[in-house]
């Protein structure tokens, strides 16, 4: 049987963190007694440090993750360059390290300095064939080797949203069942309904378990109920998002809301809005939709109204939407363009320091 090692250290820049390092990890942390996990982050670098250490930590929350800012350009032939990484380092990491585990070629130099033996793990590449610089030019490419916290953050969100009996639902789901049909990663592309009408749906089975018969127009709603189905919309949401493909469909989200509490309580919202985490919002237009009261509706009258405050909020928030008219067929043509729009132009990161060769 292999004896155990001390203090292990691995040490990346985890810029994403993907399958070929949560390999490193686990194996590391079966050959140590303890393990550390240094996550270094150059300043210059779009995913912030303490969102690559989150991300660690989370998928590895039996070993100590740690981060420190390495704005040092890498250079493998320099004496002085690697001085002034390692003060980094030990910075960071200043107790005894008995053992490095890398998949890089520099890993004999890195151990050396840190007074250890150097453990290599898949050099090759060949248990998990990907790169950090793979991710960053093609996440979807890669989405098969991103643990769920990445994927969360990689997700393109895009939300349908309009005034009642205005196809919403209607067309998230043909959008969900389009982009599955195009199979592979795709096939797990997942839509995240309204919270709000499972809400409003308890709401009248309450009342009417007191008063049977009980219509919805009889439904009385607090302001205070608003941000509660705010925040619900937007957690279902973000689990979605760790689960699926890279895009997601949102039937309404916690925007929405804000303008869906002006609606039935006649005045502003409460607390302040979500934060934005969607980046396209589809509006879909109440000409040419049948009104059709199925329980849960009242207001035809006010749909026009609904759809201009929506356009308005869009509008005023400066959020990238499109406006969907006509039969379904055409809306569902034109909002399919629009996220593979949003699709192609990619996911940006910016360039680590360069590395002298």
């Amino acid at each position: 049987m292999t004896a155990r090692l001390g203090h292990g250290l691995v040490l990346g820049k985890f810029y994403p963190p993907h399958a070929g390092h949560h390999h490193l990890v686990r194996t590391a942390a079966a050959r140590c007694e303890r393990l550390t996990v240094l996550v270094c982050a150059a300043s210059v670098e779009s995913v912030p440090l303490e969102r690559r250490v989150a991300w660690m930590r989370e998928v590895h929350p039996d070993v100590r993750v740690v981060g420190a800012v390495d704005d040092i350009a890498m250079d493998l032939h320099d004496p002085e360059v690697w001085s002034a990484h390692m003060a980094v380092f030990r910075a960071a990491v200043p107790e005894r390290v008995d053992a490095v585990f890398s998949s890089e070629a520099y890993g004999d130099e890195l151990a050396r300095r840190f007074g250890a033996r150097h453990m290599s793990v898949d050099v090759s590449r060949s248990l998990h064939p990907v790169s950090g610089t793979a991710v960053r030019k093609d996440p979807v490419g890669n989405w098969e080797f991103l643990a769920e916290p990445v994927r969360a953050a990689l997700t393109r969100r895009v939300v349908v949203l309009g005034a009642e009996s205005t196809g919403t639902t209607t067309l998230a789901r043909a959008l969900t069942e389009h982009y599955r049909a195009r199979g592979g990663i795709w096939a797990g592309t997942l839509c995240v309904d309204e919270y709000g009408r499972e809400f409003s749906e308890r709401k009248l089975a309450e009342l009417r378990a007191v008063r049977p018969g009980a219509e919805w127009a009889e439904v009385a709603f607090a302001s205070e109920e608003f941000p509660v189905i705010a925040r619900e919309q937007r957690r279902r949401e973000d689990a979605a998002a760790r689960l699926g493909s890279p895009v997601l469909f949102c039937d309404t989200d916690a925007f929405a809301t804000t303008v869906w509490h002006e609606r039935y309580m006649g005045g502003s919202y409460p607390v302040g809005p979500e934060p934005a985490g969607q980046h396209l919002w589809l509006l879909t237009d109440h000409e040419g939709v049948a009104f059709e009261d199925d329980g849960l509706r009242e207001g035809e009258e006010l749909r026009p109204w609904m759809t201009e405050r929506f356009r308005a909020e869009l509008v005023r928030t400066g959020r990238d939407f499109r406006f969907l008219t006509g039969a379904h067929d055409k809306r569902l043509a034109e909002a399919v363009a629009a996220v593979d729009g949003l699709l192609g132009a990619g996911w940006h990161f910016t360039d680590p320091l360069p590395e002298k060769r």
